[in-house]
């Protein structure tokens, strides 16, 4: 366990927390003095993670809207399945948007909390910043000059190049596409070396941002990020109900038996925390109790695991929304779209990725968009190993579900070669 980077992540949180608030109650000079100068490491730490973020989304969402759209391309069957997957992930993102302005309605952080932990993590308090129109929304939409919105941060209109930039490159002859699609996996190859390199540093970056917020807010600021875990951790888990309502209403679906062979890959998920070492148990159960050929299994179940992450849209949403709460925010409509249609794009993109990385990559587009301050990320990281449990059960249970979908008996499907899906 102390060799995983999640727990030692979260005993450095524990620890920043503690020492910070001894420090505060001391209220010696020197020891507070000190203890600045160990966040302002932090504060370094943070910036280098930030520096990874803009790149590292724009070359994964071109590669990753080429990679499904060859993957579409490949024949009916996988077509059918890329759809599923889409709708699925919107519908997952709209309900993360619902499920947790709900849950915060029903059970908001509290004020003391809620301002321990802002004052100790830092940033604006952006609640009295005057929103933008509808009007200067739209414009935004499309950027004027991509490289000055990246410069600026701006990730909706970056996100809306990016789309464009990826729909355009699958019109180009194959080895143009070649080429693009190299370029920029090349890229972003490199911006995640650079992220595991500061990754590395995460106990010690998240120890000396969270001292910070010990000594400023005390031990008050941790019953808020219990909450947080409490209610990320049970939105995302919520999820998982949604491939069963699915099975349920395909015609001659076994529910019953769905629910008895997706019981030891759940079990298996939450041992692992990953779809992809869950992917030959998912194709065994799929064909020994479902019975479905391996035809099906062998091209939808790969690409499921590659593509379809069903809980990633609705388990950001909900990390972007508390963030937000905890801030003041109050997103407008247009923005609660944007992010939306922002969680549901970059979780295409961020497939496959580590789940620290992942969980940053994803999170900062999403938290620029509503207009809500990314100080306390890092902090959230740290306890990121216990929702992320529920992630990858929800997951694993969906591309079981997916599978059960679009199985049609009787069909004779083109045979396509599975390793041709994006790995």
């Amino acid at each position: 366990m102390f060799r995983s980077l999640a727990a030692r992540v979260l005993i450095a949180l524990v620890l920043g927390l503690g020492l910070g608030a001894a420090c505060g109650a001391i209220a010696n000079d020197s020891l507070t003095a000190a203890a600045g100068i160990i966040e302002a490491v932090g504060g370094l730490w943070l910036n280098l993670l930030r520096m990874t973020i803009v790149p590292l989304v724009f070359c994964l969402l071109v590669t990753g809207i080429v990679s499904v759209a060859d993957a579409a391309a490949t024949g009916r069957l996988a077509t059918r399945a890329i759809i599923l997957f889409s709708v699925g992930m919107l519908i997952a993102a709209i309900y993360g948007t619902v499920a947790t302005q709900g849950a915060l309605a029903l059970w908001p952080v509290d004020a003391a909390g809620a301002e321990a932990l802002r004052a100790g993590a830092g940033g604006v308090d952006l609640a009295k910043v005057p929103v933008a129109g509808l009007g200067d929304w739209l414009r935004s939409l499309a950027p004027s000059n991509p490289i000055q919105a990246a410069a600026e941060g701006a990730m909706l209109p970056l996100v809306v190049f990016g789309m464009f930039f990826g729909l355009a490159a699958t019109r180009l002859a194959p080895e143009r596409k070649a080429s693009v699609v190299e370029l920029f996996g090349a890229i972003a190859d490199t911006m995640i070396v650079i992220v595991r390199w500061v990754l590395w540093a995460a106990p010690l970056g998240v120890f000396a941002l969270s001292l910070g917020v010990g000594l400023r807010a005390g031990l008050g600021a941790a019953g808020s990020i219990l909450q947080y875990v409490v209610i990320v951790s049970a939105i995302t888990a919520s999820v998982t109900l949604l491939p069963y309502i699915a099975v349920a209403f395909k015609r001659g679906a076994p529910l019953r038996a769905f629910a008895r062979a997706a019981a030891p890959v759940q079990a298996l998920a939450f041992s692992t925390q990953s779809s992809l070492a869950c992917l030959p148990a998912m194709v065994e159960r799929a064909q020994d109790d479902l019975h479905i050929p391996p035809r099906v299994t062998g091209l939808v179940l790969p690409l499921a695991v590659a593509v379809f992450r069903i809980t990633g849209p609705t388990a950001n949403l909900a990390v972007a929304y508390f963030c937000a709460h905890i801030y003041g925010v109050e997103p407008t409509l247009p923005q609660m779209i944007a992010a939306v249609f922002v969680a549901w794009t970059i979780s295409v993109g961020s497939v496959g990725l580590p789940g620290q990385v992942s969980f940053l990559a994803s999170l900062v587009p999403i938290c620029i968009t509503l207009g809500v301050p990314i100080d306390l990320l890092p902090i959230l990281l740290a306890v990121e190993i216990i929702p992320d449990i529920f992630r990858t059960i929800g997951n694993v249970t969906a591309d079981m579900g997916a599978v059960v979908v679009l199985h049609r008996p009787g069909e004779e499907a083109e045979i396509v070669d599975p390793a041709s899906a994006p790995a």
